[in-house]
């Protein structure tokens, strides 16, 4: 098994980007999910799984480490009135602490097995670390578990149940609801992995992945 690919994601709830590599902390990665939108309505979180179109834009971090809105700085007026059109409602941006913005735990890991016996796209599941040549279903005998790469140790701490989301094709942002159907119910609603950091340390894309019982 290995590292096939890494994904950040700077803003909540837009498109994420691929790394070569990263630092994994105690936090997962930096400056992943750092930056939420806010409904000015009630002032909570606004993400894709209410306005898809959010999935449209393109948040990365740029050579200076800030984060980015399709190339506008995400505290420029044009970030945000790109944010504003696509969520169709008043709203604002804001830079939280993490793990403030993550929704279970700081890393989710996904598997080419899984993806494959669903049929689906894998960035649907939007992970951190997508994992190759692992078998089918495999990765559901992995909760409790240690993903070891390299230095870095990773625990496996449950299967992720998976929402809406999963249903938006992460390029057109077309709804298909039978995503999530398969996933109820071949996969009783889960796949991928919520997972911990137990040793930090870097990754790569290619390492070799070991999973260790505990």
């Amino acid at each position: 098994m290995r590292v096939a690919e890494i994904w950040r994601y700077p803003v909540k709830s837009l498109k994420g980007e691929r790394l070569n590599e990263t630092e994994i902390t105690k936090l997962g990665i930096p400056g992943d999910r750092q930056i939420v939108v806010i409904r000015a309505i009630n002032g909570r979180f606004l993400t894709s799984r209410t306005r898809p179109t959010l999935l449209g834009l393109q948040g990365s971090i740029n050579g200076n480490g800030v984060p980015t809105i399709n190339g506008h700085l995400w505290n420029s007026a044009e970030a945000l009135q790109l944010v504003r059109e696509a969520a169709g409602e008043p709203v604002t941006l804001e830079q939280v602490p993490a793990p403030q913005a993550f929704d279970i735990l700081p890393l989710l890991v996904a598997t080419d097995g899984a993806s494959r016996y669903l049929n689906i796209d894998h960035r649907r599941l939007r992970p951190n670390i997508f994992l190759a040549d692992v078998p089918e279903l495999e990765e559901r005998s992995w909760p409790g578990k240690i993903i070891a790469i390299g230095e870095v140790r990773i625990h496996a701490v449950q299967l992720r149940d998976r929402c809406v989301m999963t249903t938006f094709d992460p390029d057109t942002q077309k709804q298909d609801p039978s995503v999530l159907q398969r996933i109820i119910r071949d996969l009783d609603g889960s796949t991928a992995l919520d997972s911990s950091i137990i040793t930090p340390g870097k990754i790569r894309v290619g390492d070799a992945v070991e999973i260790v019982g505990t």
